[in-house]
């Protein structure tokens, strides 16, 4: 079979992964490219970042040539006003005019929905730290591609702040928590069909643990997640448990499932 090409989009500055390498800790770009091989190595895999390439001439020229693209997360928010963001979007739209299979994973779907004409704000519900917990599956998700073979009800690595409150016009809404609302959904645009996951099936809890780890004294201070560092560690707790009971094939489900549906012509 021949390889598809595959654009991953990197949503996080370049400091904040300068960061990540400072303390071990793989940029969601490696992280993707990493679950992506658990399934193939059939795969030509170009990685990009918005924010610190300065000129888009070096992948519009070509960007017709890929079969797909995945664009993950980051610790931006979208509401803020800063040339990072508005490059994400502006690529967004250039993406919407040529790619037409696209997984947008939190951060990409909030650049993905913000693009198309929705909104996207803080979270009036709290935040996930780590995990996302009793996602339900709606009416229109159990009948999606994106689900097939999932359980109805789950628990997923998750780490957002903010979550979508208005949908891109023709949207479709397929699954929810207490959190958020919209945890997923499906929509159309200019030649891209749009699945978009507000939770992280591509990152493992254990990277979870460490960006809390790396993050805590912003989550206690600026964010106020947590009182201390020994409610931060009672949350860790619970996700090592979570991991005890996890699955990776249940939970990397939708990133096999998206790439079955890349496969089709």
């Amino acid at each position: 079979m021949k390889k598809l090409n595959l654009l991953i989009v990197e949503g996080n500055i370049q400091t904040e992964n300068e960061s990540f390498k400072q303390n071990g800790i793989p940029t969601h770009a490696e992280s993707l490219k990493e679950s992506l091989s658990y399934y193939t190595k059939d795969l030509n895999i170009d990685v990009f970042n918005p924010c610190s390439e300065k000129n888009f001439d070096k992948v519009l020229p070509k960007i017709k040539k890929y079969h797909g693209l995945i664009w993950g997360g980051s610790s931006l928010n979208i509401y803020n006003d800063c040339i990072e963001i508005k490059r994400q979007i502006s690529f967004m739209r250039e993406c919407f005019k040529n790619i037409k299979k696209i997984l947008a994973i939190c951060w990409g779907m909030q650049v993905a929905v913000t693009a198309a004409g929705g909104t996207v704000k803080k979270s009036n519900n709290g935040a996930h730290i780590g995990i996302a917990n009793n996602i339900k599956i709606n009416e229109n998700g159990i009948n999606h591609p994106l689900y097939k073979s999932k359980n109805r009800e789950f628990n997923s690595p998750a780490f957002n702040f903010d979550e979508v409150v208005s949908l891109p016009e023709g949207a479709v809404h397929l699954a929810s928590n207490k959190i958020n609302k919209i945890q997923s959904i499906n929509f159309k645009t200019g030649v891209s069909d749009i699945w978009g996951l507000q939770y992280h099936p591509e990152i493992t809890y254990h990277k979870m643990i460490t960006l809390i780890k790396f993050r805590k004294d912003k989550l206690i201070n600026v964010r106020k997640c947590f009182k201390d560092e020994k409610e931060i560690q009672k949350h860790i707790n619970f996700i090592e448990n979570e991991i005890k009971v996890s699955e990776k094939e249940s939970r990397m489900l939708e990133l096999k499932n998206w790439l079955d549906y890349l496969k089709v012509a």
